[in-house]
């Protein structure tokens, strides 16, 4: 298979790149910046924000599947406007679109929230993601709009950095403790998206871990597992600050697991020291 991964440079993507070339796939991946160093993976630059680039790069890919795992939050153009116009593109190219989502899209009123819920975004990248789905929805109607979670690793996470940077005094904030996830692992969270890819599922899928946990269990977790000390992280609620941001925002992932062999592990298993 013949596999576009748009955003490869990123977290998730370059996890998407290594399986997929690994599994023996044709893999081009794109970047914004700097392309990624991963054996065997074609490197284009692509600007979501340009038409004529999504055009040239489907156009030199030749892919059977388009994974979209780019997204910048404070832009509206790349993460809402540019999903929207790979999904013309890829439609248009008879090309299967696999779309990751957020779980940025719902406020945390209504708590769980399974693959039915309506979006009600209350942040503007929310409702980026949130516009992004619409788009889709109506122009590659067949595309997979794949909603996540946190998305931990083995140490080379933006959330693990923050949690080594508060306990080594390098970085002042705290986590909070009434802001409730659904961590995943982005090894899964890439052997889920892949096996999407390879399926005929379509419409909304969610992809979130079995746990949900605070942002401050979370920090603690990881704490556990790398031998930091747990006391030097500071707790604090999100409330308190009067922000805008959903609190208990926690995926029910049942349907869509049901339908995967990819077993999407909770935090406390893979964080769990030794495993």
């Amino acid at each position: 298979m013949k596999i576009l991964i748009v955003g490869g440079s990123g977290f998730l993507g370059r996890e998407l790149a290594r399986q997929a070339t690994t599994a023996g796939h044709t893999v081009t991946a794109t970047f914004a910046t700097h392309a990624g160093d991963l054996a065997g993976v074609r490197w284009l630059p692509l600007d979501l924000r340009r038409a004529d680039e999504i055009d040239a790069t489907l156009d030199e890919a030749g892919p059977d599947v388009v994974v979209n795992a780019a997204y910048r939050k404070g832009d509206w153009a790349t993460t809402a406007d540019g999903a929207a116009r790979l999904a013309r593109t890829a439609s248009a190219r008879a090309c299967r679109l696999v779309h990751v989502s957020s779980d940025a899209v719902f406020s945390g009123s209504a708590v769980p929230y399974d693959e039915s819920a309506t979006p009600d975004p209350v942040t503007p990248y929310g409702a980026a993601k949130a516009a992004a789905e619409t788009a889709i929805r109506l122009l590659a109607p067949d595309a997979v709009i794949a909603r996540t979670s946190l998305i931990v690793g083995d140490g080379d996470s933006d959330h693990e950095d923050f949690v080594h940077e508060l306990a080594e005094g390098r970085r002042e904030g705290v986590l909070f403790t009434d802001v409730i996830r659904c961590p995943v692992h982005v090894a899964d969270l890439a052997a889920a998206l892949l096996e999407l890819a390879a399926t005929d599922n379509k419409g909304v899928c969610h992809l979130g871990g079995p746990d949900g946990v605070s942002r401050h269990e979370l920090g603690i977790l990881i704490a556990a597992r790398d031998g930091l000390d747990a006391a030097r992280l500071p707790a604090g609620r999100h409330a308190d600050l009067h922000t805008p941001g959903a609190l208990d925002v926690r995926l029910d992932s049942g349907r869509t697991q049901r339908t995967l062999r990819t077993r999407l592990r909770g935090a406390r298993e893979f964080l769990r020291r030794g495993a």
